[in-house]
């Protein structure tokens, strides 16, 4: 193990402004390779893969009350 390496990297992170570190946060724990939710929403959209749902039953409508 590079120890020096480590503790080197440590204080570089250290001495980093707020804003350099919330990047710096970004790039290491932001895995961008992932799809966003808008864009998962989208392709379940376009590849119909829920229209399925549309020729089930209605299990609660307005008339049913309030809710438990």
């Amino acid at each position: 193990m590079n120890t020096k390496l480590v503790e080197s990297l440590i204080q570089i992170i250290f001495s980093l402004s707020d804003e350099e570190r919330s990047l710096l946060e970004e790039r290491l724990f932001f895995n961008s390779s992932y799809q966003s939710t808008p864009e998962i929403m989208e392709l379940a959209d376009r590849s119909k893969v829920f229209e399925f749902l549309y020729d089930e039953p209605d299990l609660y409508t307005l008339e049913d009350g309030e809710p438990i």
